[in-house]
C-alpha cells in the first residue's frame, strides 16, 4: 500500500479511541479485584480465598484472545502490504481492522497484566507486573518477554499516529518491530503460559506461527525482492549495449528470404 493511500486511512481510528480502549482494560480489571465479590458473593470464595483461582483463569483467558487478536493484526497487516487484501475486504476495510485488531490486543494485553494484582498465590505487585524480569516468583525470564513484548507492542500501535510526524519511512521501520513483537510474545505464551500443555494451545501457536512465517515469506520474495530483481536486470540489460542487442535480436521478427 503507497504512503498516501495510507495517509488518507491512518485517522479513521481517533486518538481517543486507543485511550478509551486502554482505560476500559484498566477500570475493567480493577473493577473485577475490587467490586466483583461484592457484587457476586457466590465468587467471594473463589476470588477471595488464599488461593482464588478467578484471578488466574482471567489472566490465562485474556492472554490467549490477546495474542490471537495480534495473530489477526499481523496477518492484515501483511495482507495489506501484499496488495492481496484489495481483492477481499478491500484496503480501507482491512486497514481499520489491522489498527482495530492491534489496539485490542494492546488493551487486552493490559488487562492480562493488571488482573494479577488479585492473585494471591503468586502475590504479583504493581512493580512486578510493569518492570521487565521482575517477576521474580514465576518464570521471570520468560515473563520478562512478555513483559517486553508489551512494550513494544505499544510503541508499535502508537506509531500509527506519529507516522506523519515522523515520516513514512521512520514509520515503516517503527512497524517492522511487530515481527519482533509476535516473536516475543509466541515465547513468552509457550514458555510461561500454563496452559502450552495444551493440545488445542499447541495447535494454535503453531498454526498462528508458519501463518506469519508465512506470509512473511510471500512478502519478502514477491513483494520486495522480485521487482528489486526485474529492475536490476532492466537496469542490466540498458545499460550493456552487447546484452542490449543481443536481447533485441532475439525479440526481433526474422525477415523471410
Amino acid at each position: 500500500m503507497e504512503p498516501k493511500e495510507l495517509d488518507q486511512m491512518s485517522m479513521d481510528l481517533a486518538l481517543s479511541t486507543m485511550f478509551g480502549l486502554l482505560l476500559s482494560a484498566v477500570v475493567g480489571a480493577f473493577l473485577a479485584i475490587l467490586v466483583l465479590p461484592a457484587w457476586l458473593p457466590a465468587l467471594a470464595g473463589s476470588l477471595q480465598g488464599p488461593a482464588p483461582k478467578a484471578y488466574w483463569y482471567l489472566t490465562r483467558a485474556s492472554g490467549l484472545v490477546a495474542y490471537v487478536l495480534l495473530w489477526l493484526s499481523m496477518v492484515l497487516g501483511l495482507l495489506i502490504t501484499g496488495r492481496v487484501a484489495r481483492l477481499w475486504p478491500g484496503g480501507p476495510t482491512a486497514f481499520d481492522l489491522h489498527q482495530h485488531t492491534a489496539l485490542l490486543s494492546l488493551s487486552l494485553s493490559l488487562f492480562h497484566a493488571l488482573i494479577l494484582l488479585g492473585d494471591r498465590y503468586i502475590s504479583f505487585t504493581p512493580a512486578r507486573i510493569f518492570i521487565p524480569f521482575a517477576s521474580a516468583d514465576y518464570r521471570p525470564f520468560w515473563v520478562g518477554w512478555g513483559q517486553l513484548g508489551f512494550y513494544l507492542l505499544a510503541l508499535v500501535a502508537l506509531s500509527f499516529y506519529a507516522r506523519r510526524s515522523i515520516g513514512h519511512a521512520a514509520w515503516r521501520r517503527i512497524h517492522y518491530l511487530s515481527f519482533v513483537v509476535f516473536l516475543m510474545v509466541t515465547v513468552h505464551g509457550l514458555m510461561s503460559g500454563t496452559d502450552t500443555a495444551k493440545a488445542g494451545v499447541r495447535v494454535m501457536y503453531q498454526m498462528a506461527g508458519w501463518s506469519v512465517l508465512g506470509l512473511g515469506i510471500y512478502r519478502v520474495l514477491v513483494i520486495n525482492l522480485l521487482p528489486s530483481l526485474r529492475r536490476w536486470v532492466s537496469a542490466l540489460f540498458q545499460g550493456n549495449p552487447t546484452a542490449s542487442s543481443a536481447s533485441s535480436r532475439f525479440s526481433a521478427p526474422q525477415k523471410s528470404e
